[in-house]
C-alpha cells in the first residue's frame, strides 16, 4: 500500500503546521479590516467599497517532472493557475501577479523557458505580471523553485465566501486537465517506483506518454468564472479542488455537508496511480480526480449554469449539499462510497 506520507508528504502534519503558524500570525489581523477568515482560498482586505483578494502558491514537485522531461516552458502556467484559481473563489477578478524564482545558480536559458509559461498563463488569465524576485540560493535550493503571489478585486456586495450555502444546493464541477499541481510526490512514487514505469511509457488508452500527462498544465478557470459571475445567477460558493481533494469544500462552510455521487470517470492518469497500490480513499484525499473547480448554486439554476459553463470547460452536476455538518460522502469511480 502506497500512501502520500510514504513519499514524504504528511497532510495531517502540514495542517497542524499551518494551523500553528496561522494562530501566531492572527494577532496581525487587527491592523486591517479583513473580510475572509483564515483558511479560505484567498484573503480579502477591505479597501473602501472594494475587497482586495490575495493568494500565494507554488508549483511544488511538478518541477521534478519538468526536469525529468527537460521541458520547462509550461510550469509557469501552473504557477499562475494555482494563484488565480484561488482568487476566483471569493468572487474576485485576478488582475496582477508577482513571481518568485529561486535557483541553485543563475541560468538565463532556464529562466527564459520558465518565462514563456508565465506569459502564457498571464494571457489565459488576463492578468499582468508586474514584478518579482529571482534569488540565487546554492546552499538551499537544488535546481529551482517557482511561486507567485496574486491580487484581485471584487465589489464588497459581490463577495462570495460560502456562508449562504445550505442544504439542497447543487455542486457543479468543472473538468480538470489532469493531475494539475498537487499530489505529484505520491504520483511519482506510485508510477515510477511502485509501477516501475518510465516517463516515456504510453498511458493506457491514449497516445500520450506518462511524462507528458504528468506535465500537462493546470487548467485556468478565470474566463469561465469571471463571465459566470457577470450573469444573473445566485452563486453561493466557489472552490478550487487542489491538494486535499474534495476536502477543500469544507473551507467554504463547516455547517453543511456534501454528497458527491455523480462524478464523471477520472482521467487515465488517476487510474494508473490507483492501480499501483494506492488506496481509493487516499486517491480522493490527495488528487482532484478529474474535477478542478466546483461551483455551488441553487438547485433551480443548476442546469442553466452547467449549460453556460460548458461553453468554456466540460461541466457536470456532481452532487448536492446536505445538512450533515462537516461530512463529505463521495461515490468513487470503482463505486465504493468513502466518507470524511
Amino acid at each position: 500500500m502506497v500512501l502520500y506520507s510514504d513519499s514524504g508528504v504528511d497532510i495531517s502534519l502540514e495542517e497542524k503546521t499551518v494551523s500553528n503558524l496561522a494562530s501566531i500570525l492572527k494577532s496581525t489581523l487587527k491592523n486591517q479590516e479583513i473580510i475572509t477568515e483564515s483558511g479560505h482560498f484567498a484573503a480579502l482586505v477591505k479597501l473602501g467599497n472594494k475587497g482586495i483578494a490575495m493568494s500565494t502558491d507554488g508549483v511544488g514537485s511538478k518541477i521534478l517532472i519538468a526536469e525529468m522531461m527537460k521541458k520547462y516552458d509550461t510550469v509557469g502556467i501552473d504557477c499562475i493557475a494555482m494563484v488565480v484559481n484561488d482568487i476566483l473563489c471569493v468572487g474576485a477578478e485576478p488582475i496582477a501577479l508577482v513571481d518568485y524564482l529561486a535557483v541553485e545558480k543563475p541560468d538565463p536559458e532556464l529562466a527564459g523557458e520558465i518565462a514563456k509559461g508565465l506569459v502564457k498563463g498571464a494571457e489565459l488569465s488576463n492578468i499582468a505580471i508586474i514584478g518579482g524576485e529571482t534569488a540565487s540560493l546554492p546552499d538551499i535550493v537544488k535546481d529551482f523553485d517557482l511561486a507567485g503571489t496574486g491580487i484581485g478585486f471584487v465589489d464588497l456586495d459581490k463577495v462570495i465566501t460560502g456562508e449562504t450555502i445550505e442544504n439542497g444546493d447543487i455542486l457543479i464541477g468543472l473538468k480538470s486537465s489532469g493531475i494539475h499541481s498537487n499530489g505529484l510526490s505520491l504520483g511519482r512514487k506510485a508510477i515510477f517506483e511502485e509501477g516501475k514505469l518510465s516517463i516515456d511509457d504510453k498511458l493506457e488508452n491514449t497516445n500520450t506518454t506518462v511524462g507528458e500527462e504528468l506535465l500537462k498544465p493546470t487548467e485556468i478557470y478565470v474566463k469561465a468564472i469571471n463571465n459566470l459571475l457577470k450573469e444573473n445567477f445566485k452563486i453561493k460558493g466557489l472552490a478550487h479542488i487542489t491538494g486535499g481533494g474534495f476536502n477543500n469544500l469544507k473551507r467554504l462552510n463547516k455547517n453543511v455537508g456534501f454528497k458527491i455521487n455523480k462524478l464523471p470517470q477520472p482521467q487515465e492518469i488517476f487510474k494508473l496511480i490507483y492501480k499501483n497500490n494506492v488506496p481509493i480513499k487516499e486517491m480522493y484525499t490527495v488528487f482532484n480526480m478529474g474535477i478542478g473547480f466546483v461551483i455551488i448554486a441553487k438547485k433551480e439554476e443548476s442546469n442553466d449554469i452547467v449549460n453556460f459553463l460548458n461553453k468554456y470547460h466540460e461541466a457536470y452536476e456532481i452532487g448536492q449539499v446536505t445538512s450533515q455538518n462537516g461530512k463529505i460522502e463521495i461515490k468513487t469511480f470503482i463505486d465504493e462510497i468513502i466518507e470524511y
